[in-house]
């Protein structure tokens, strides 16, 4: 029981780790050649990050919002369970479940999915020319964010069905 708790502790920090990675960083859609970059924040070309948004003229500003919206929230609800399953693991009488850090995950699972869906939604056409012409391809941190949906959703199952012992 002892190793479940620490590989789903372990499991819920590296997705905060990644949420934050992932959220923070200017590589959601990288051109075909690779010298320029979006993110959810700035536009970036040859290293150098000065594309303020809108930056993307064929995509309402909307959608962006909203993803950032989403994500910054999937931070805070992340942090927001590791501490209620921290604070749970030390108060909570033995036998019961770690529903309340189970819930709060799941409600970061659902805006992960919300986020990045929307993000899909408007970036999945990999003709789409947005770098002076190029075609471009998803960043490592549009892949890092379908990860995170992954793991933060068996964290959140896990949680629910773990039990104190």
């Amino acid at each position: 029981m002892l190793v479940l708790l620490a590989g789903i502790f372990v499991v819920h920090i590296a997705t905060v780790i990644m949420l934050f990675v992932s959220t923070i960083a200017n590589v959601w859609l990288v051109s075909q050649s690779g010298n320029a970059s979006d993110g959810l924040w700035k536009g970036c070309e040859a290293d150098f990050c000065n594309k303020t948004l809108p930056f993307v003229h064929d995509v309402p500003t909307d959608a962006l919002k909203s993803v950032q919206a989403f994500m910054i929230l999937s931070i805070i609800f992340s942090v927001i369970s590791l501490v209620v399953f921290v604070f749970q693991l030390f108060t909570m009488e033995k036998g019961n479940r770690f529903i309340l850090s189970g819930a709060t995950m799941l409600v970061c699972w659902l805006c992960i999915m919300i986020g990045a869906s929307v993000y899909t939604n408007h970036y999945a056409n990999g003709s789409r020319t947005t770098f002076g012409g190029q075609t471009s391809h998803h960043g490592y941190c549009f892949i890092l964010t379908w990860i995170c949906f992954c793991f933060s959703f068996i964290t959140g199952v896990v949680y629910l069905v773990l039990r104190k012992k």
